[in-house]
């Protein structure tokens, strides 16, 4: 089962000037367990250069690397797997490209999204956005942490131990907040990157979330 706890997204135009591929090993070292190449703008040649990158530096550290969006770029970069949109390609199609390996996560922002997401052709889904987000241009308004919790309560009533997490506007002052709300894991751009010492940050992040998930647990 895909381990959500602290899913880093690595995005060129939120890198804080970092080299992406340092950036993964930082914020690896630090203890994220999930790492996504979310790319919007890159060519595709960038997009598979970019991903063979973070793929080398984290080798060793038995971390997924996922591409977001572009099937296309995870296969040709020899990725883990592909985070889709409800607007990119279906994730049962994705599946049947990427093979039974692959790890295949989906967006989900609304309650029928939530009630017809193909759980079956899923590893793991996030919802959101949660919190006012700069690093992605949202139409809709946050849903908060009480639609996090209903959307959250649908996935469990249809798989109460289906991986969920929780993205946009997550850092260090309201992660715990998310966890305790139920979510498996939080997704996280601007809070690793951004950082002066992402390592530190993202050391820091895992030790609430671990707290919250173990709080949880033991109620």
């Amino acid at each position: 089962m895909v381990d959500l706890r602290l899913y880093a997204l690595l995005d060129p135009e939120r890198a804080g000037g970092h080299d992406l591929a340092a950036l993964g090993r930082e914020v690896v070292a630090g203890g994220a367990t999930l790492v996504q190449l979310r790319d919007k703008h890159g060519s595709t040649r960038r997009l598979i250069d970019e991903t063979r990158a973070i793929k080398a530096a984290l080798a060793s550290s038995g971390v997924p690397v996922l591409v977001n969006d572009r099937v296309d770029v995870a296969l040709a970069a020899g990725a883990d797997g592909v985070h889709v949109g409800q607007d990119d390609m279906p994730a049962a199609e994705a599946r049947r490209l990427l093979g039974p390996s692959a790890v295949i996560g989906l967006s989900v922002k609304t309650p029928a999204q939530a009630e017809t997401a193909p759980l079956d052709a899923l590893d793991y889904v996030c919802v959101g956005g949660v919190f006012v987000t700069t690093s992605k241009d949202n139409v809709a308004a946050p849903i908060g942490i009480a639609g996090l919790k209903k959307l959250l309560a649908t996935f469990r009533a249809r798989a109460p131990k289906f991986p969920v997490g929780a993205i946009a506007g997550i850092d260090e002052t309201n992660a715990g907040e998310v966890v305790s709300a139920g979510a498996d894991g939080v997704a996280v751009i601007s809070a690793l990157s951004l950082a002066p010492d992402p390592a530190g940050a993202a050391r820091r992040l895992r030790v609430i979330i671990d707290r919250s998930l173990g709080a949880r647990s033991a109620l």
